[in-house]
């Protein structure tokens, strides 16, 4: 007789993570049914500037800006949970298997870790976002820059009895088109989304992958009857300019631009257009690398020119995006590596959550647009609150 395999559910793996004190990462691909999840056993997760093309597997966690507070966290899959059944990393010491092991199968408590960071955080008021988007506008018609994007956060309180991971499996069914995530590590906190944007991919065939993704407008029931105004279009237009600029610093000339069309992404539309290569016909083995280094933070999450764009956001902006609009995503898998922009995401705290949101600025914006446009937005992540609320 063969010996039965034993299956796992994700919300033990991820209480066996928490109560091991150990960094856990739960994902699901775009238009993908199955969901995945890693934890690391062995201690030291941060790590320096991302090397796709020589990473082991994991899970990368980045924030929108490297700081002492702030690192770029690799989650390396010392275990990994596919389809309920477990794979062991080789290197993995069988003690410290073990000792996971005893944990899966005991009885945990419905926790996640929590952030480090002690001293109290900042808000964004509508006052003062409104506010620093009219100062943007200014600069941008005096020509200290052509966009600028400012985001804003919010406390919403958690829904009783809140389990991150049912609150996963949620997102995932509302959101089938996006890449929806939890992520949890000690010290850092613990971090939820479902993202509609590709930053760097380069899956199991070698075709790298990119989008231009800018422009919101609440959806329509027929897309193709989406009617965008003259700021949207500028503003995906600059997002594709500058992803050409890259391939031009790089001397990448063969590529393939398909876009800008309207695309869904849960209460929301957008224009979106994608860059593709395929390595097997260029020589390029570091183009995921080397863009990924190019692009964050790109001009959807940042501005253009970038420098000045940077500079304003951290005079303005007015509270610490930490891991938001940062990137992140599974590496060195056996479908390539996946890394997107963490965009309509929140932050878990004790009894509340932080949600976050931002408009991309222009020459036309008006304040008070742009605040709703923020509304909206954090809706993505209002609404799965509001499901298991219900």
């Amino acid at each position: 007789m063969g010996t039965q395999t034993r299956t796992y559910r994700v919300a033990q793996f991820f209480r066996a993570a928490i109560a091991g004190e150990k960094a856990v990462a739960v994902w699901r691909l775009p238009n993908t049914p199955e969901t995945q999840a890693c934890v690391q056993l062995t201690h030291g997760f941060t790590t320096g500037q991302p090397q796709l093309e020589r990473s082991p597997f994991g899970f990368l966690f980045c924030p929108f800006q490297t700081a002492a507070q702030h690192q770029n966290i690799f989650i390396k899959a010392d275990v990994q949970l596919v389809d309920g059944e477990l794979k062991t990393a080789a290197d993995v010491p069988p003690p410290t298997a073990a000792d996971f092991h005893t944990l899966l199968n005991a009885e945990n408590p419905n926790t996640w870790h929590r952030g480090g960071i002690t001293q109290e955080a900042h808000y964004q008021t509508e006052q003062g976002f409104t506010s620093a988007v009219a100062k943007a506008v200014k600069a941008i018609q005096a020509e200290e820059m052509e966009k600028v994007v400012l985001s804003r956060n919010k406390l919403e309180a958690l829904p009783q009895n809140f389990c991150p991971v049912t609150a996963f499996e949620a997102m995932a069914q509302a959101y089938p088109r996006a890449f929806v995530s939890l992520v949890s590590v000690p010290g850092v906190g613990t971090w939820m989304g479902a993202s509609p944007e590709v930053l760097v991919s380069v899956n199991a065939e070698q075709v790298f992958h990119t989008i231009a993704l800018a422009g919101t407008q609440p959806a329509v029931e027929k897309v193709g009857e989406a009617i965008w105004r003259q700021k949207e279009i500028e503003e995906q237009a600059m997002v594709e300019r500058y992803i050409l600029s890259c391939f031009k610093k790089l001397r990448l000339r063969e590529y393939t631009e398909v876009g800008p069309r309207t695309i869904i992404a849960g209460n929301l539309m957008h224009l979106r257009t994608d860059f593709k290569v395929d390595l097997k016909e260029v020589h390029f083995p570091t183009l995921g690398t080397d863009m990924l280094q190019l692009l964050h933070p790109t001009s959807a999450v940042c501005g253009l020119p970038k420098e000045p764009a940077h500079q304003f956001i951290l005079a303005h902006e007015g509270y610490d995006r930490s891991y938001y609009s940062g990137y992140l995503g599974p590496v060195g898998s056996e479908t390539g590596s996946h890394l997107f922009v963490n965009l309509r995401c929140m932050e878990l705290l004790d009894q509340e959550a932080i949600l976050y949101a931002g408009a991309g600025i222009t020459g036309e914006s008006d304040p008070q647009k742009e605040w709703q446009e923020t509304q909206h937005k954090m809706q993505t992540m209002r609404q799965v609150l509001e499901t298991l609320s219900n």
